[in-house]
């Protein structure tokens, strides 16, 4: 079954695209069951999408105030990959293009958004409405901090995955 949107065109059950965002590319993925989403959650995937710019200060201004707190999935993504050893370490600070001399603050402008993931289906306060990828040098190094947020746009989780 395929339904069709104004923004996404025909939709099975996996749309993909690649988004142009300041000087980056950012894969857009919607994955949804065709026969359970709604057009207005459709709608509010496109609108997200259109406003990424602002949806992504949003989440960083999050991860920033996550920054008090020693164990949160931010200040563990960062202390593992500045205060690491080796070649990912050296890799990661070679990738801070920001120098203000707060270290966390200029890593975390100097992430890349990588990847969005859209699930309309989930269309509910505090459900998993989108989960967005961010890498330092996502090209080579594997770690990766995931905000997770719902339809109104508020962070439900944050994830560091190694």
């Amino acid at each position: 079954m395929t339904i069709e949107h104004d923004y996404f065109g025909l939709i099975g059950d996996y749309w993909s695209e690649q988004v142009q965002y300041g000087d980056q590319d950012v894969e857009v993925v919607l994955d949804a069951d065709p026969g359970s989403v709604t057009n207005a959650a459709l709608d509010a995937a496109a609108r997200m999408v259109g406003e990424l710019e602002l949806v992504d200060d949003e989440v960083r201004s999050h991860f920033v105030n996550q920054l008090d707190s020693g164990s949160s999935p931010v200040s563990q993504f960062l202390r593992s990959l500045l205060e690491g050893e080796g070649d990912d370490a050296d890799t990661a600070a070679e990738a801070i293009s920001r120098d203000s001399g707060d270290h966390d603050i200029d890593a975390l402008r100097s992430l890349t958004l990588v990847r969005v993931d859209l699930r309309p289906d989930a269309d509910g306060d505090g459900e998993h409405f989108a989960e967005l990828e961010y890498g330092l040098a996502p090209e080579e190094l594997d770690a990766r901090l995931v905000a997770v947020i719902d339809i109104a746009r508020d962070v439900v989780d944050v994830r560091y995955d190694a």
